[in-house]
């Protein structure tokens, strides 16, 4: 439990519960979880297909509302929002890496990086400098006006890392973001992560690959809707040096 001082965990999580349907067709999807993450922890969720995993990504995500339960991320209380409020907390606490990328298409790797500035309001300027820092951060400066089909899948998949980023978002988000990737490019993409890691980045990584789940420095697994492990673990060796936070 957190003390009276101690900082609000970025994810407070309980009892939650989701279901769908009516009657006998009703499913439980979400069984009662409950768990905190610390700021600067680095979690993997895992399970296989049906576990939960990913109805408890949109919920932390704030792009689904559980059935009953509390979830508070970096202190508010998520259930007491109303939509716009959630669509400000969506952009300003929360960065999402999936796994299909989500870039638009015949934008620039710079512009699609911008996009959540433009939607927060900031001035052109200012995510401009931003949207280039976050490029620079996952290895990209030398591809800011290159359109996502003129970008391998690692690169498109940096490019998602850096807007994510971008807003520098009390949570990383990322749901299984090597899912399309080659091996090098998954090798890419968690140095990357890992080096977030190290700076002190929450990160919350949805993935049923082990070998994804060695670089967290937590494992939660998910059975039928149920955390049945929740393990502390050393991180696989071999991480990069530290990387400065923006």
């Amino acid at each position: 439990m957190t003390s009276p001082d101690s900082p609000a965990p970025v994810l407070r999580v309980r009892d939650l519960v989701k279901e769908y349907g009516d009657g006998d067709a009703k499913v439980r999807a979400l069984r009662g979880v409950s768990l905190d993450v610390e700021r600067g922890d680095y979690v993997a969720i895992m399970g296989a297909s049906g576990s939960g995993k990913s109805t408890l990504m949109n919920i932390l995500g704030c792009l689904d509302v559980p059935t009953s339960g509390t979830y508070l991320i970096d202190g508010a209380d998520v259930g007491s929002l109303d939509e716009h409020q959630l669509a400000i907390l969506r952009n300003r606490r929360v960065g999402f890496v999936f796994q299909s990328f989500n870039l638009i298409p015949r934008m620039s790797a710079l512009a699609n990086v911008e996009l959540p500035l433009v939607y927060g309001g900031v001035g052109q300027a200012e995510r401009r400098a931003r949207a280039l820092a976050a490029l620079e951060q996952v290895g990209l400066s030398d591809r800011v006006h290159h359109e996502p089909n003129q970008l391998s899948g690692g690169q498109q998949q940096r490019v998602a890392v850096a807007r994510a980023l971008v807003t520098a978002p009390a949570l990383l988000l990322a749901d299984e973001p090597t899912g399309n990737l080659d091996t090098t490019s998954t090798k890419d993409v968690l140095q990357i992560l890992d080096r977030l890691s190290e700076s002190g980045r929450t990160i919350v990584l949805i993935t049923h690959e082990n070998d994804v789940a060695a670089h967290a420095k937590r494992v939660i697994r998910l059975v039928d809707g149920e955390i049945v492990e929740d393990r502390r673990q050393a991180p696989v060796e071999g991480v990069p040096p530290r990387m400065a936070a923006l």
